[in-house]
């Protein structure tokens, strides 16, 4: 049986593969593996999106905590990034979010936080993930008046929100903000902050009902916004996705700014003001070659990790570094909160705008973006060997001087990630040739490709000269023959 857990906790189909029965299964082995060295009743709060099924799993999710002694404090439909700030907050004993971010209505998703507002390292999922496997094997269930009980709670958002506005001291009267807000958990939250701020609101998918959460909206679906943004003649426009941890910028042009634009904006004006802890960001291998030439003109160092927000935040907290996140708009401001925050991502860059006066258009030229692909691929129906590959190929291509890398990097990546579900990891990790080779033909002159096959399972990428037959060596074949 393939892990439970993914990049970014447990996800699936609701009410297929993540079933009431599993997410009761969780709160059981999650509150039990969180909470067992606890003295006191521990507490667990759990927070949910907009999307139909969280209620249920919700409600099945607290059964569970309730069930091995443990409280639950309901706090409703929050961001992600209220359930962790609030978490650390109340000092309650982990929290638990109901989400599958921004993916569409029928997935949804489980993930934990520790007492302190952090999302658990591997060896904690792995304990949680054996005790249901186990079915929880030496786990004593309390009876009568030890059994756990939920407490409901309606001031999450504007106690979130009073954070949000103290982490980030600026006035938008005068900014017209065309906010979209994915029919998710920012419908309330962003909107109302912005416009308590000063701000001219123009608020575009804020209706959630259950079931239109990141449908042709929000951070994955930008033309209705850069086209709202033109047409309202806007400062910017904003955009989260389902569960708010995200956020990605529309300048008043109507091009898209992205997570390492954005990064790139805020992180100069911070390191100007000696704020830009470590003069350091930390990113993603994903992020554009531009980002870190950005990095480099700028006297910024860039720090990478492997693809993940989690694995960002691992590092920032090893080396004490303050800004970090990926190109898909998970911003990491550690001072302020301990996970992607999309609504002080906002602030941050608004504060940018109001401070220097310039219009985004003009910001976002701090970096240069170079050309890149980045290719959801179907996978192949036949398996392959369940060890992460490495293959490093020796690639002649034309030479495309407005691509060339420099000396130092004349290598580039491929990364081949599969889908986080589990439906997707069990029919193979492969990826199509056709894909792939679409990505190679936008490639410019690089000394050397290397293709990496990411597999959430396996925690380290084991390189190898050669594979048994998959699509690995079909690629290699094909780069050798010049097919294309």
């Amino acid at each position: 049986m393939s892990r439970l857990f993914g990049t970014d906790g447990v996800r699936g189909v609701a009410n297929e593969e993540l079933s009431p029965l599993l997410a009761m299964q969780l709160g059981q082995a999650g509150a039990y593996v969180l909470t067992r060295e606890n003295e006191h009743k521990p507490t667990i709060m759990v927070g949910c999106d907009t999307r139909i099924s969280g209620d249920m799993l919700a409600n099945a999710l607290m059964a569970g905590v309730c069930s091995v002694g443990a409280n639950a404090v309901y706090v409703g439909v929050v961001p992600t990034p209220a359930v962790a700030y609030l978490t650390r907050k109340y000092k309650v004993d982990a929290g638990v979010v109901i989400s599958a971010s921004h993916n569409t209505v029928e997935f949804n998703g489980i993930k934990f936080f520790d007492g302190n507002g952090y999302k658990l390292p591997d060896s904690l999922e792995d304990e949680i993930e054996e005790l249901i496997r186990s079915d929880m094997k030496g786990v004593k269930f309390p009876t009568g008046a030890s059994v756990g009980k939920i407490k409901y709670r309606t001031d999450a958002r504007e106690e979130y929100i009073n954070h949000a506005m103290k982490a980030v001291n600026v006035d938008l009267r005068g900014l017209k903000i065309v906010l979209d807000c994915a029919e998710g958990a920012a419908f309330y939250t962003s909107v109302e902050t912005m416009k308590e701020l000063g701000a001219e609101i123009v608020a575009i998918h804020n209706n959630p009902d259950g079931t239109n959460i990141n449908a042709n909206c929000g951070s994955t679906h930008m033309e209705e916004l850069q086209a709202r943004v033109v047409f309202e003649k806007a400062n910017i426009g904003l955009a989260f996705d389902g569960d708010a941890d995200r956020l990605l910028a529309v300048d008043e042009l109507g091009n898209i700014v992205d997570g390492d634009q954005i990064m790139s904006i805020v992180g100069t004006h911070m390191k100007a003001q000696g704020k830009l802890n470590k003069y350091t960001i930390v990113a993603t291998v994903m992020s554009n070659l531009g980002f870190f030439l950005m990095g480099k003109n700028n006297g910024i160092h860039m720090e990478q990790t492997k693809v993940g927000d989690r694995y960002v935040l691992e590092r920032m907290r090893e080396i004490g570094a303050s800004l970090g996140g990926e190109q898909s708009g998970h911003v990491i401001f550690l001072d302020e909160n301990t996970t992607g925050d999309g609504l002080l991502s906002a602030l941050h860059l608004l504060q940018v705008l109001v401070e220097t006066a310039k219009p985004l258009s003009e910001l976002k030229t701090v970096m240069e973006v170079m050309p890149q692909a980045l290719v959801n691929a179907p996978v192949l129906a036949f398996p392959i060997s369940t060890d992460a590959f490495t293959i490093s190929l020796i690639v002649r291509s034309e030479k495309r001087p407005s691509v060339r890398l420099p000396e130092s990097r004349r290598e580039e990546k491929i990364f081949l990630r599969p889908s986080s579900s589990s439906a997707a990891r069990s029919s193979g990790c492969n990826t199509t040739i056709n894909a792939v080779t679409q990505t190679l033909k936008i490639l410019g002159t690089i000394h050397r490709i290397v293709f990496i096959l990411q597999n959430p399972a396996i925690r380290t990428n084991t390189k190898i000269r050669m594979t048994p037959f998959n699509s690995a060596q079909a690629l290699v074949f094909l780069i050798q023959s010049k097919i294309w």
